[in-house]
């Protein structure tokens, strides 16, 4: 579950797939045209203007192949994002943006998996195969590399993009090249698109009446699946709670608010402040509380409203975070759509503790720091008897609930 390299936040290829999840703590739609953009501090003077026109001279009199202007003209829009040095801002064309709504609408299916991008080698790291799902049926599991989809590399893609790519229409199939970490080597999977229920929570009540709890991403159905978790653990009897964000990247903050409400009373859960100083604040609404001792797992994968959810209970001391520092993405970003159907999505604020820490590029660290075994050799899929995290979590919470 842990790993050193840090990766992008995760994405489910499946339905509901809320494709602008790396926005961590929302989901924020403006217009270019609309929002009253400024014409100071331009980016591209006239000098630079003139440069690319020149260079389209260039092109035009001395280029020997044919030229794609429409592909020209995108991956213009595209490199003035890249050099942002921004992996969470983009350019979309009319097609990619459209795709994006669609899969947000619903109307295109997925493969079953929750998957997060290595920002180092660009590969899709599968976090999580769904058992009802067409990639788990395939043989595709945690721990597992997308390298190419449709005989494409997706190396240097926008994980958005490589989403889009991947979902289709129901019943159709798509060709997926996975490096398997079971056998070291790349496959070639043929998986049919389709609906599979997306499993962000799973419980259980693990012995000396311990809650468990794993949440793999905050979806719009997350805080009513956390909530039947906790009223069957209730019913059983549970005296204390472990909760499970590791490789969690993030997802709808709404989601994340709704569980923190259930655990604390009425309190600021984080806020948000962007280039002007202009804040927003997120609260828990109501009085009501959690009274029995908690923990809260967390790794290297838990990013974005993994942290904000981390960083509230450890501000507000109502539970113990073990395992390792956090992802620490602590931003926000926003899509803008443009008038010709293409839209750029930018980074446009960043997000704080309710004690005002921003952990963008720092992370949270756990109170209690424990490693996975060195010696594992898919960290990304371990076994209850391999999981020393988890075991010294039930260590923690025996001894909170012993006192």
């Amino acid at each position: 579950m842990e790993k050193k390299k840090h990766g992008r936040v995760l994405k489910a290829l499946s339905i509901p797939l809320f494709v602008i999840i790396c926005i961590g703590i929302g989901f924020f739609i403006g217009n270019l045209y609309t929002v009253g953009i400024r014409n100071d501090g331009r980016i591209l003077d006239n000098q630079s203007l003139s440069k690319l026109r020149l260079l389209e001279q260039y092109v035009d009199q001395f280029y020997l192949n044919d030229v794609d202007k429409q592909e020209v003209e995108d991956y213009t829009y595209k490199g003035m994002m890249v050099g942002l040095n921004d992996p969470y801002s983009a350019y979309y064309t009319k097609e990619e943006y459209e795709q994006m709504k669609e899969s947000l609408e619903g109307s295109y299916y997925g493969i079953g998996v929750l998957c997060t991008q290595d920002t180092e080698t660009g590969e899709v790291i599968v976090l999580n195969a769904f058992k009802k799902g067409s990639a788990y049926e395939a043989g595709i599991r945690a721990g597992d590399r997308i390298v190419k989809v449709e005989d494409e590399s997706v190396v240097e893609q926008d994980l958005q993009t490589i989403v889009s790519k991947i979902k289709g229409k129901a019943g159709t199939s798509i060709k997926i090249t996975v490096y398997q970490a079971s056998t070291k080597k790349e496959k070639d999977f043929i998986v049919e698109r389709r609906e599979t229920e997306n499993e962000t929570v799973t419980y259980e009540l693990l012995s000396d009446k311990i809650g468990y709890i794993e949440v793999s991403e905050f979806d719009d159905v997350t805080a009513s699946q956390f909530d039947e978790a906790m009223n069957d653990l209730e019913k059983q009897g549970m005296e204390g709670l472990i909760i499970d964000l590791r490789n969690n990247g993030g997802g709808v903050l709404t989601s994340a608010q709704k569980m923190l409400d259930r655990l604390l009373p009425k309190c600021m859960i984080a806020y948000a402040e962007d280039k002007n100083g202009e804040r927003e604040e997120y609260w828990a609404e109501d009085d009501k509380k959690f009274d029995k001792p908690l923990v809260v797992l967390v790794n290297g994968q838990s990013a974005s409203a993994s942290e904000l959810f981390s960083g509230a209970v450890k501000d507000y001391g109502i539970g113990t975070l073990v395992g390792t520092k956090t992802f620490g993405k602590g931003i926000i970003q926003s899509i803008f759509p443009l008038k010709d159907g293409s839209a750029i999505k930018l980074t446009v604020a960043k997000y704080y503790t309710p004690n005002g820490i921003c952990i963008h590029g720092t992370g949270i660290e756990p109170d209690v720091q424990v490693e996975l075994p060195e010696t594992l050799e898919n960290p990304w899929n371990v076994t209850r008897e391999q999981d020393t995290q988890l075991k010294k979590a039930v260590d923690v919470l025996k001894e909170k609930m012993q006192r």
